[in-house]
Formats: C-alpha cells, sequence, structure tokens
C-alpha cells in the first residue's frame, strides 16, 4: 500500500494539530488582490477514489504507530517516546505527520485547499463519511469555503455534510463593503456573503468568518468598519476572526499602495478601525478571535456580547499610550518580542526593543511605520 498522502501549503493557525487531508488543490477564484497563496495554480478536484485511497495509508500509518508504541511498552499510547522514535531518518514524513496528529489526541482533521465545497455534495459527503468509518474517534472536521459557492449549495445539502462529520466551515468575509470587496476583486458580493453564512448557520455547520483589519485602507476605513459589522449582525456566525492586512510584492495590490492608490493605514489607525467596527457589533452571539500573530493587539478576543466592554477596554489601553510608547510596542510586537500590552513593562524584551529602535533611528514617524510594515510582511 502507498503509505503517503498529499497534502496543502496553508490552514488556519486553530488547525495547527489537526491532520491535514487535500481534497482539493489551489483556489478556484485565486484573484483577490491581496491574496498570492495559489495565484498562478490551476484549480483541481481530487477523485473521491484516490481520495479514500490516502485515507485509508493514514490509518495504515496510524495502526503501524499503534504497533510501536507497543514495542515500545507505551501499550498503544502515542506519547513523546514514541514520536521521538518516529522522527528519525528510518520513518518517512508521513509518519511523523500522523504521528504529531495521535499525539495531539488524533480528533480534529482540516480539508485543504480554499474550497472544499467546490466538490459535488455526494462525493464530499462520500469522503467525509468513509474518513469518520476509519477514525470514528474524530470530533471536529473543518474545512475553507468561498461565499459564493455555499450559497449555491442546498441547504439539504449542507445539512448532510454535517451529518457526515463536517463540523465547521472558515469563510473569508474580508469586507461588508461592496465597493471594498469589488476593489480587491474578491468575486463575491455582500449578499452572497450573507445568503452563504445564514445558509452554513442553519445547517448545523459551525461558522466562522475572516476580517481583514485595514483592508479599506485610509480612504474606506469607515465604511469598512461598519459595514463589515453591518454583515456580521446580520449572518451571526460563531466566530469572527480578525487578520491584518500586509501587503507584498508578490501581491496585486502591492503596485496600487507603489502608485498611491491605495494607501496603507497605520497600525494606530488600524486599531481605532478595529475599536469602531467593535462597537458596532450588536445583537450576536460570536466569539471574537485574534489568533494571528499578524494581529498587532493578540488580547483582543472574547465572548460577544458578554465580553464586549472588556475587549474594548485593551484597545483603549493601548490608544491611551503616550506616541512613543506606541511606536516601541509595535515595533515589539513585529519583532515577535511583545504578545500583550503589559509586556511593555518586561525588562529584558522593552530593552531589546529599545536597543533595536536606537539603532534604527527613524527620522521620522512615517519611516518607522513603513520599517514596520515590512517586519510585518514577514509573517505572511
Amino acid at each position: 500500500m502507498d503509505i503517503s498522502f498529499e497534502q496543502g501549503p496553508i490552514r488556519p493557525p486553530s488547525e495547527a494539530d489537526s491532520l491535514l487531508l487535500r481534497l482539493t488543490r489551489n483556489c478556484p477564484w485565486g484573484r483577490c488582490k491581496f491574496c498570492y497563496n495559489y495565484r498562478g495554480e490551476q484549480f483541481e478536484i481530487r477523485k473521491v477514489n484516490e481520495l479514500k485511497k490516502e485515507i485509508a495509508a493514514v490509518k495504515a500509518i496510524s495502526d503501524s504507530i499503534n504497533e510501536l508504541s507497543v514495542k515500545l511498552g507505551q501499550v498503544g499510547e502515542v506519547n513523546k517516546k514514541v514520536v521521538d522514535a518516529i522522527c528519525t531518518d528510518t520513518y518517512p514524513q508521513s509518519f511523523r505527520t500522523v504521528a504529531h496528529w495521535l499525539y495531539h489526541g488524533g480528533k480534529t482533521v482540516f480539508l485543504q485547499d480554499a474550497n472544499c465545497l467546490a466538490m459535488k455534495s455526494h462525493d464530499l459527503i462520500e469522503v467525509l463519511t468513509f474518513l469518520k468509518m476509519n477514525f470514528p474517534r474524530i470530533e471536529r472536521i473543518t474545512s475553507y469555503a468561498r461565499s459564493k459557492t455555499a450559497a449555491q449549495k442546498k441547504l439539504e445539502d449542507l445539512k448532510a455534510m454535517y451529518q457526515a462529520g463536517l463540523s465547521r466551515l472558515h469563510i473569508g468575509l474580508e469586507s461588508g463593503s461592496d465597493k471594498i470587496l469589488t476593489y480587491m476583486n474578491k468575486g463575491v458580493n455582500v449578499g452572497e456573503h450573507i445568503e452563504a453564512g445564514k445558509r452554513v448557520k442553519e445547517s448545523g455547520i459551525s461558522l466562522s468568518e475572516y476580517v481583514i483589519l485595514g483592508l479599506g485602507g485610509r480612504r474606506w476605513w469607515k465604511e469598512h468598519a461598519i459595514e463589515t459589522a453591518r454583515v456580521l449582525n446580520e449572518i451571526n456566525s460563531n466566530f469572527i476572526r480578525l487578520r491584518t492586512l500586509a501587503v507584498l510584492p508578490v501581491m496585486s495590490l502591492y503596485q496600487d499602495v507603489e502608485n498611491g492608490d491605495f494607501i496603507l493605514s497605520t497600525e494606530e489607525e488600524m486599531v481605532e478601525e478595529e475599536k469602531m467596527l467593535i462597537e458596532n457589533l450588536n445583537g450576536i452571539d460570536s466569539y471574537l478571535v485574534s489568533d494571528h500573530i499578524l494581529n498587532l493587539l493578540e488580547e483582543v478576543e472574547g465572548k460577544l456580547p458578554e465580553e464586549k466592554d472588556q475587549i474594548i477596554s485593551v484597545i483603549n489601553q493601548y490608544l491611551s499610550l503616550p506616541f512613543e510608547e506606541k511606536m516601541v510596542f509595535n515595533l515589539g510586537r513585529r519583532m515577535n518580542l511583545f504578545r500583550k500590552l503589559d509586556d511593555l513593562n518586561h525588562p529584558i524584551r522593552r530593552e531589546i526593543v529599545s536597543e533595536a529602535m536606537k539603532k534604527i533611528s527613524p527620522d521620522t514617524p512615517e519611516r518607522l511605520d513603513k520599517m514596520i510594515r515590512e517586519l510585518r510582511g514577514n509573517y505572511i
């Protein structure tokens, strides 16, 4: 039996310990100005029989690892001793991947790449059923999806996917402004976003909607914040996941920045935008998550509406800092030395950032902000 299986390039941070199974390759759209992950790559839907063979390969690897555990006197438990034994040149990467998954419980799976809903519904259901049959201990199966595709799926098909084991969909809302969605060439409109979100929720599948801070730039930041909050209020997703815009030369948006058509917001301006967005989230039962290193304020997280005031207080704490302190925190965060505002009081980390600030010695705030933007781009 072939004991290898294919994995794609990306997954949400929340799926770090999940088994990654590549049901589709690349993205069927791939033209968003702010994205480059699949640009120039052809979208493919993989055949069901091929996917079943790969799931069977994962099962065979899992069984072999369990047998090794018994031989090592670990009675089938996949612990550090077993993982260390697997992480040798004797075993291929596929064994290390499955060992990592089993070590972390072996209960979550993420289906790649960008839009597994593009599969025919009955094919996806067949794959989900086969996966659960081979691994009945799986508790959560998640995937990325496009709103346009989800909006076109029949509700009964989405319900059947949920019954077959599809637990959660991650959808890139990005913005609730049609103007911004059009400018960014997102390939979907607000109406489709809302229809897709409501349909997914009604099916029983948990929904994560992604929002990109800074996507409106300086020109549309208020519209971005207010309209995105309006759409989120209407969808009422289970999770709202914040991301921060970073622009690299490989993105088509880079040319708009270079020619001055799109003016990037500063870190502080994006925090103001973030505050306006959250202030306008009303009547929803969502969990706000800031689970990406690109985000300046990782502490902006909590249950809505219960913890809304607490979340906003974190933002206000940052905004009330003197300008120099904001710059120190911004640089420290982008150097991956600060994770929370209290880290400003950490003497060793603070000293490292202060020394870096002296070496940079930016002559203007704009120059420092540009350097910080460049550091931010390193985390994409």
